[in-house]
C-alpha cells in the first residue's frame, strides 16, 4: 500500500494550488478512502485533452484507493458558470444539457474507473430546495465576499452587467460539496474561489471542510492560448488516432513536460525523469515527442492504433505521400451543400465551384473566410498542386476525384471522375 507521504507526493504533481496542504496530509494520514469531487456543467458535448486534465488527476486518486464523486451539473448549467467571464453566460436548455451530459459521461469513463466512481446530478439536491433553505444558504455569504472574485470585481468596477443569479453560482457549487460530503474538490485555477466557497460553507455548517486542489489550464497545440475548440488548438478525445498523433506532434517542445505530466498516464517518477532528461539535453526532443504522441493515442485508442498512427504520420511527413485512408465525400451531397441545400440543384460539372465554401463543407477549415486565408497562404493543395493566391474558383469537374490537402494534416476527397 502506498504510504500517505508517497500519496501526497503523487497528488501534488502537476497541481497549481493545494489549499491547505496540511489538511490533505492529515486526511491521507487517516488511511481511509477520501471522497474526491469534480463538478462539471455539461455545456459542450465533446471533450479535449484540456478537459481531461482533472479527470486524469481523479484517476490518480482512484489508483491510490480513493473514491471519485463526479457531479453532472445539470442544475447549475441552467445558471451558467460565470468563472473567468466578462459577460453573463447564456443558459442552456434542459434538452441540450441532457444530450451533452450523456456524451460527457461516455468520454469521461475512458479515463475514470467506474468501480470507484459515484455519478450523480446536482439537480437531485438543488432542485428541491425551498426558498427558506435558499435564504439560509445565502446568509452564509456576504456580497463583499462574492465581489472578491476577480471576474465579478472587474465587471463591477467597469459597470458591466452582473445578474443576481450569477451570485448564486458559487453558493450552489458550495452546496454540492455539502451534499456529497467531499474531502477534496478538484477544478481549474479559475475555479479556486468556488472551491474555497465550498470549504467555507462546510466549515460554517459544522462539517470537516474540503481541501481545494486546482490544476493549471493546458495550453493548446499553438503553445499560447488555453486549449479550446474555439481557438482551433485542441486535441479531442474522440479525434481519430491519426489526427490525435499529428496534433500532439505539433505541440511546442517547451510544453512536452507539462503534457507528459497532465495528459498521459505515466507515473510521476517517469514524468520527472523525462522532464530532467529534456532539461539537461540527454533526451532527443523529436523522439521524446513521438513517445508523447504514442502515449496519448494509446490512452484513448490502444497500442495497435498508436502504431498505425505513427506509421501514417511518417508516410505523410517523412515520405511526403498522401495518407492511405483519405476521408471520402459523396460528390452530389457536397455539391448540394455548397448550393445552400437546394434539393432541386443538378450536378453541373462546368459550373464554377467556390473553393473556400467547398473546403468548409469538407471539414478542412471552420469557415469560408479561413478557407480564403489558407489559399492565400499557399496552404491548400489539390492533387499535390498548390492553389495560387486568390484561386477561389474552379470548375466542379476539376474539384472532384483528387485529394484536397490543407496544411500538413488535413485531407479529404470528393468522389467522382475529374
Amino acid at each position: 500500500m502506498v504510504s500517505p507521504a508517497e500519496q501526497l507526493h503523487i497528488i501534488k504533481s502537476g497541481t497549481a494550488d493545494l489549499v491547505p496542504e496540511a489538511d490533505l496530509a492529515s486526511k491521507l494520514a487517516a488511511r481511509r478512502p477520501l471522497r474526491v469531487k469534480l463538478g462539471v456543467d455539461p455545456t459542450a458535448p465533446d471533450l479535449h485533452l484540456g478537459h481531461a486534465v482533472p479527470l486524469r488527476k481523479l484517476r490518480q486518486f482512484q489508483d491510490l484507493g480513493h473514491t471519485v464523486v463526479l457531479i453532472i451539473g445539470d442544475f447549475t448549467a441552467l445558471i451558467g458558470d460565470p468563472s473567468g467571464r466578462n459577460a453573463t453566460r447564456p443558459p442552456l436548455s434542459k434538452e441540450q444539457i441532457d444530450d451533452n451530459a450523456e456524451t460527457y459521461v461516455d468520454q469521461a469513463f475512458r479515463i475514470l474507473d467506474p468501480r470507484r466512481t459515484e455519478l450523480v446530478r446536482n439537480s437531485e439536491w438543488l432542485a428541491p430546495l425551498g426558498f427558506a433553505e435558499l435564504l439560509r444558504l445565502t446568509s452564509q455569504f456576504t456580497v463583499a465576499r462574492i465581489l472578491e472574485r476577480e471576474d465579478f470585481r472587474n465587471r463591477y468596477e467597469k459597470q458591466q452587467s452582473i445578474s443576481l443569479h450569477e451570485f448564486l453560482y458559487p453558493v450552489a457549487q458550495a452546496y454540492d460539496s455539502v451534499a456529497v460530503r467531499a474531502d477534496v474538490e478538484i477544478g481549474g485555477t479559475d475555479q479556486l474561489f468556488n472551491l474555497l466557497a465550498g470549504r467555507e460553507l462546510m466549515e460554517k455548517l459544522g462539517m470537516s471542510p474540503q481541501v481545494a486542489l486546482t490544476l493549471p489550464l493546458l495550453e493548446g497545440t499553438d503553445g499560447v492560448q488555453k486549449m479550446s475548440k474555439s481557438y482551433g488548438n485542441y486535441v479531442g478525445l474522440t479525434d481519430s488516432p491519426a489526427d490525435m498523433f499529428g496534433k500532439v506532434m505539433s505541440v511546442p517542445d517547451a510544453l512536452m513536460p507539462k503534457y507528459f505530466r497532465l495528459a498521459t498516464a505515466l507515473s510521476v517518477e517517469e514524468a520527472d525523469r523525462i522532464e530532467a532528461a529534456l532539461a539537461d539535453g540527454r533526451a532527443d526532443p523529436a523522439s521524446t515527442k513521438r513517445r508523447l504522441a504514442r502515449e496519448i493515442v494509446m490512452l484513448y485508442h490502444g497500442e495497435p492504433a498508436a502504431d498505425g498512427a505513427e506509421t501514417g504520420f511518417d508516410r505523410v511527413f517523412k515520405e511526403h505521400a498522401a495518407p492511405e485512408a483519405i476521408p471520402q465525400f459523396d460528390r452530389m451531397a457536397v455539391f448540394v451543400a455548397c448550393h445552400e441545400n437546394d434539393l432541386l440543384v443538378k450536378w453541373q460539372p462546368e459550373e464554377a465551384c467556390y473553393v473556400p465554401r467547398l473546403l468548409k463543407e469538407l471539414g478542412l477549415v471552420p469557415t469560408s473566410s479561413e478557407g480564403r486565408r489558407k489559399i492565400d497562404e499557399g496552404a491548400v493543395r489539390l492533387g499535390g498542386e498548390v492553389l495560387p493566391k486568390g484561386g477561389y474558383e474552379m470548375p466542379w469537374h476539376a474539384a472532384v476525384g483528387k485529394p484536397w490537402q490543407v496544411g500538413r494534416r488535413r485531407w479529404a476527397q470528393v468522389s467522382g471522375e475529374a
